[in-house]
């Protein structure tokens, strides 16, 4: 007897099997008119691979500030190839993906986590890869680059932790988000033992993330520069919030950071870390979250921005489901409209304008599976 209550994943994969055994069969001639037709039906069904990024609304720039994008690839976390290729094969995607834009971004924005456990190997291993990418790219530090020597090859190979730039108008500031106290040294942890209790999402040991107070003496000086007018753009690993402590999706003095940035008209501070698709607005803030090129985490259980527009739930059956990169385009305002480049789902753009009417515009389509 067969299972009539089959799921929609499993319908998906058998009809996609369907396809692929059907097309193995088909001369060249007929394989491009069948190929045609099939991405039309998968397009219907909510179900075409993104390509590139051809879905993106850009941004209708006003004003003389010239109108630009950059590109945001994060939390990649490494393993030397030799133990696991799935990562590097990952991250090879978002660079070609990043690679064939046209025209391509004013520069890329690496988002953290680069490494698993911050090993040379791996290290190296990304740095190499990144450098194949066309544009510039800048890089940010995550948790699981530092705690295993607190920085130093990550410093050597990329530079400082923290810096700033401006570009066209826009103010952008870098942080080291994911600095803790000190846990370690009284329980007498070895390098590794701290880098795999730092890496691990739920325990009890570690402190919890936070910018720091030298840190956040930098930022303040360096934004006291700064026209309060002229567009601010954040990047931090962790969300600049306080989501959920015990994943530590959390930064411990995000409170603090947020009043340095709260003289200013327009703030967005963009993270990783979360591996998810999340929205937040505080105040004069506006915070986006990112998508890995790693694997997906389940939401927390308490704590979610009312504003996200939560992600389908990922398939556990395909490695790079609710995995992704993204784009963002910047507006003459300095807000961004985001893209989230769900590799095996259809992109989803969420617009500046949704945040700052505080979700009553241009709502992003709601997903029809549930979430995880």
């Amino acid at each position: 007897m067969g299972n009539k209550f089959r799921s929609i994943e499993t319908k998906h994969h058998e009809e996609r099997d369907a396809f692929f055994q059907e097309l193995q069969r088909l001369d060249r001639r007929a394989f491009l008119r069948v190929a045609g037709i099939s991405a039309g039906i998968a397009a219907g069904m909510g179900l075409r691979t993104p390509h590139s990024f051809q879905l993106v609304d850009v941004a209708q720039a006003q004003g003389t500030q010239p109108r630009f994008s950059f590109a945001y690839i994060s939390d990649t976390h490494l393993y030397e190839q030799k133990l696991n290729d799935r990562f590097v094969r990952a991250i090879l995607k978002a660079v070609d993906d990043v690679n064939g834009l046209d025209p391509q971004p004013d520069f890329v924005l690496f988002g953290g986590d680069l490494a698993q456990l911050g090993q040379a190997g791996e290290l190296k291993l990304g740095a190499q890869i990144l450098k194949s990418i066309k544009a510039p790219v800048r890089m940010m530090v995550g948790e699981h680059d530092w705690f295993l020597d607190m920085g130093d090859l990550w410093k050597d190979l990329f530079g400082a932790p923290n810096y700033s730039f401006d570009h066209k108008g826009v103010h952008f500031v870098v942080l080291n988000s994911i600095l803790e106290k000190d846990f370690w040294t009284e329980r007498k942890l070895s390098p590794m033992e701290r880098m795999k209790i730092v890496a691990g999402l739920d325990n009890g040991i570690q402190s919890r993330f936070e910018v720091g107070g030298p840190q956040r003496e930098w930022m303040r000086q360096d934004l006291a520069k700064v026209d309060k007018k002229t567009p601010v753009i954040v990047f931090s690993h962790s969300p600049l919030y306080k989501y959920y402590r015990p994943w530590n999706f959390w930064t411990d003095d995000a409170d603090e950071v947020q009043a340095l940035l709260k003289p200013f008209e327009r703030v967005t501070v963009i993270h990783g870390h979360t591996h998810q698709m999340l929205s937040n607005q505080i105040g004069n803030i506006s915070f986006h979250g990112m998508l890995s090129t790693a694997w997906p985490w389940p939401y927390a259980p308490e704590g979610l921005p009312k504003l996200t527009v939560q992600m389908n739930r990922p398939d556990p059956f395909s490695q790079f489901d609710g995995c992704g990169d993204g784009r963002m385009d910047v507006t003459e305002a300095g807000l961004v409209n985001k893209l989230y480049n769900l590799w095996e789902r259809n992109p989803i753009t969420v617009r500046a304008s949704y945040l700052t009417s505080n979700g009553k515009q241009d709502v992003p389509p709601q997903t029809k599976l549930p979430s995880y």
